[in-house]
């Protein structure tokens, strides 16, 4: 029995860019950031009757995303990286900051990587850093032998500290090009920056930035705001890309883990917990076996990687002591002694401008137990029951110039799934949601956030090798803030991904005979952002509706 695995372990992967040589996705649709990718519209246009079947071409890939709002203020625009990526050499270059659109104070800083390839190629990750910072975390699509262009466009104001400075740059999309995979992978990366000027403001953003390239920091004794943001995925070619799937050791299944499914980022100072998160389930394009579902519409965050943030303020005071502390990121759940997660993180700091040291406490540390109930049930069709989670809470004082200001920051984390099987894979399902709650309150203001990812889907292997997958995934973020009390702030963001493809397997690419619809929903609303709505949907890789209601 031929086994086709929803990760792919090389199945989904081989099957695309070395078997199929097809187009692959543009950039990502990203939720809770104003990101969007741009490309050349293709030959389909919305409404267009689709083929009978996937051709060797179809619509430039697209995203439902907002695109990134720009001020019309006077603008510069610098070259960060130019690179053509073959192995896993990195691109080592110089930054300098432009001189003709202010010195730092900057309205707005846009990032847009262009990026080509054409042959045969897997999909591949890749993370671009700025003085150490890490700016970007990236995939690519799969070529189609014709070649395909893609762009990811992304909104990196906030790391002004970093760009108002000379820096060193390093880019890396680890690739292998030999004479089955001849994809080169060539990009390009240009920073633009607008200029704060007449009624245009310059950004307000942390103070400083700075890398957790190593596990030891001193901070400026001054902080009084401090941020963690970690870029934590999953990486490619081994089973933690799909940690979601993956079931205890006596389960009879290809990709295993001692204690199941969950997973959870973490975030330790001085080895004690201070910050955790929910991972988001991010699938790249060949992912659950059929990369079908990925040509024209990538799923969220596929190819801009949102960042998991956690407010460390509480352990500023602690940290302001001036002497080097360890801050650590670590994934629960992993095998002991097993990789498979990148992490890399950035500290983001605000001062007080009017105090040389702010003195404080941690007064508080409340953490649950861990919660991780894995149950499998065996049959003709094995099914595994996960049900964990896990809170927090901490809080601390600070003394600051404008008086004495207390941060709690309460994070609850939980997980239902029910993932099915059969042996040998040939049916492969997984129905899953991840919630992530968070409380920050700051002296009289309060922030929640509750954000929910879900994944369901089916991938099987019937009759004559027809292999199909249907899956929908789903980013939800619900914000509000109190003052005093009182609502002075709310947002929605619902991004959501719905995809049906088959195509008969382990035949030449002429007789698979694919088909495949996808639609993408991008809903973003709130008291300041007003409202934006767009539905994508293809059929065949043919643009079949392009609707924008807000």
């Amino acid at each position: 029995m031929r086994r086709h695995r929803i990760m792919g372990l090389l199945g989904a992967l081989a099957l695309a860019a070395g078997t199929l040589a097809a187009a692959g996705p543009a950039s990502a649709a990203t939720a809770g950031a104003a990101t969007t990718s741009t490309a050349a519209p293709g030959d389909g246009r919305p409404g267009a009757d689709p083929p009978a079947e996937f051709g060797t071409d179809w619509h430039d890939p697209l995203t439902a995303a907002p695109p990134v709002t720009r001020p019309g203020t006077r603008s510069c625009q610098v070259t960060l990286a130019e690179a053509q990526f073959r192995d896993f050499t990195p691109y080592r270059g110089n930054y300098a900051p432009p001189t003709g659109c202010g010195r730092g104070d900057w309205a707005e800083v846009v990032l847009r990587l262009d990026g080509k390839v054409k042959g045969r190629q897997y999909d591949r990750l890749g993370n671009l850093s700025v003085g150490g910072v890490e700016i970007l975390s990236t995939s690519t699509p799969e070529p189609s032998p014709e070649g395909i262009t893609w762009s990811v466009e992304k909104d990196v104001t906030h790391y002004r500290d970093t760009l108002s400075r000379p820096q060193p740059v390093e880019m890396l999309i680890g690739n292998v090009v030999d004479d089955t995979y001849t994809g080169v992978i060539d990009v390009k990366v240009t920073l633009t920056f607008y200029a704060a000027e007449g009624r245009t403001r310059a950004a307000a953003t942390p103070d400083r930035v700075i890398p957790l390239t190593t596990p030891s920091v001193t901070t400026p004794r001054n902080t009084e705001r401090l941020l963690a943001e970690v870029y934590a995925t999953g990486s490619g070619g081994g089973c933690e890309e799909f940690w979601y799937l993956t079931t205890p050791d006596a389960a009879p299944y290809s990709c295993k883990a001692a204690d199941g499914p969950y997973r959870e980022v973490r975030v330790l100072v001085d080895g004690q917990l201070a910050g955790l998160a929910a991972p988001f389930p991010t699938v790249w394009t060949g992912g659950w076996s059929n990369p079908f579902l990925w040509y024209v519409t990538p799923g969220p965050h596929a190819f801009d990687v949102q960042p998991l943030r956690y407010d460390l303020t509480p352990y500023a005071a602690l940290l302001n002591d001036g002497r080097p502390h360890r801050i650590e990121v670590s994934v629960a759940g992993v095998p002991a002694g097993q990789g498979g997660w990148s992490t890399p993180a950035n500290l983001l700091l605000w001062q007080d401008r009017g105090r040389a040291v702010v003195t404080g406490a941690l007064t508080r540390h409340e953490e649950s137990d861990p919660a991780n109930s894995v149950h499998w049930t065996p049959g003709t069709e094995h099914r595994l029951d996960t049900e964990a989670g896990h809170s927090l809470t901490v809080a601390g004082r600070l003394d600051t110039s404008h008086g004495r200001v207390t941060t709690t920051v309460a994070r609850t984390v939980r997980n239902t799934s029910v993932h099915r099987w059969t042996e040998g894979e040939n049916l492969d399902a997984l129905s899953a949601q991840w919630t992530d709650e968070e409380t920050v309150s700051h002296g009289e203001s309060a922030t929640t956030t509750r954000r929910t990812y879900t994944m369901d889907g089916e991938t099987t292997l019937g009759a004559g090798d027809r292999l199909r997958t249907v899956l929908s995934l789903g980013d939800r973020a619900d914000t509000a803030t109190l003052r005093g009390g009182r609502q002075v702030g709310w947002s929605h963001l619902e991004d959501t991904y719905a995809g049906d493809a088959s195509y008969t397997a382990n035949v030449p690419r002429e007789q698979r005979h694919a088909v495949g619809t996808t639609t993408v929903h991008y809903r973003l609303s709130g008291s300041g952002a007003g409202c934006y709505d767009r539905t994508v949907a293809t059929a065949q890789g043919v643009l079949t509706q392009d609707r924008r209601r807000c």
